[in-house]
């Protein structure tokens, strides 16, 4: 029994990694304008693809080397960057004035238009694709093994989110983005560029999103026009168990739900592991609307 738990413990930490990367894409969006972007599930689809195609490119036949993959991240990262700005030019920011709904809808139909865009294109198509990914190898500590895709997750992962900390933390971006987030009205007051600072965050957000859909895609090798959806929503789930609009809650809560389902699958029933993560979510709702890192804020009316 202990070594099923040890098990499902690393298969949840490296599940938690990739919904953790997603979820930041939603949090650092809504802690700067307060919009839920669910097109952010399918701009992970969008970031799959691109390396599939990078990778089909750049590996000879089905073997994918490290070269190659780290090739199809950079190609896929520059172009889900470019998307997310573009979304946020013509779909978000006409609306930034308009009440919060009119975007939220905004953003559900910017979410349609990805995946069936994606479904029409006649080198995408509506049929599932095998994703290449290097060999797969495991390595076993006692009774206990771990993949080299899991490795290559749970490190990229890690990484990228040392990477996003140093960068909201320490450099002028970084402190733009946390004062657009304190007050939008008074940065612009101050000099700083909203504008520019929200096309940022979007950049940031996708590239994270690009790496969750590759990471998901070496985890899951199949990937489709609709991938993106429940990833997306379990990130979003994650995001407002950790407390949305907050970065280490993002983190913490991708991990905890990614272990949550995979014990859940070990111990209960597969069938029963999306249940329970969308029950996560309305059991926060109800006892910590917050979530575990979000603080309270008052709202004038």
């Amino acid at each position: 029994m202990f070594t099923i738990f040890l098990q499902q413990l690393i298969n949840g930490i490296s599940l938690g990694s990739i919904y953790a990367l997603i979820a930041l894409g939603y949090t650092m969006v809504y802690g700067i304008v307060l919009l839920i972007n669910f097109a952010h599930g399918d701009v992970l689809m969008a970031g799959a693809y691109a390396a599939y195609f990078a990778l089909t490119w750049l590996s000879d036949g089905n073997t994918v080397g490290m070269g190659a993959l780290a090739g199809a991240c950079f190609f896929s990262m520059t172009l889900c960057a470019c998307l997310g700005v573009f979304i946020e030019r013509f779909a978000y920011r006409p609306l930034r004035s308009a009440p919060r709904l009119n975007s939220l809808i905004t953003a559900i139909a910017v979410s349609l238009i990805l995946q069936n865009g994606a479904r029409v294109l006649p080198f995408i198509g509506p049929n599932p694709r095998q994703f290449p990914r290097p060999p797969v190898s495991t390595i076993s500590f006692g009774p206990v093994s771990i993949s080299n895709i899991q490795l290559i997750v749970i490190a990229l992962s890690a990484f990228l989110m040392l990477a996003l900390n140093y960068v909201i933390n320490y450099t002028r971006r970084g402190k733009a983005m946390q004062a657009v987030s304190f007050d939008l009205q008074a940065s612009s007051l101050l000099g700083v560029s909203v504008n520019g600072t929200i096309s940022f965050t979007f950049a940031l957000g996708s590239i994270l999103a690009a790496a969750g859909g590759i990471l998901y895609a070496c985890a899951y090798p199949q990937i489709s026009p609709t991938m993106g959806t429940m990833p997306g929503l379990k990130a979003f789930v994650a995001a407002v168990f950790g407390g949305i609009g907050s970065v280490p809650g993002a983190m913490l809560g991708g991990l905890l739900l990614g272990i949550a389902e995979t014990l859940t699958k070990g111990f209960i029933s597969s069938q029963y592991a999306d249940a329970i993560s969308f029950s996560i979510l309305i059991v926060i709702l109800l006892v910590k609307p917050t979530g575990i890192l979000g603080k309270k804020t008052r709202v004038k009316v």
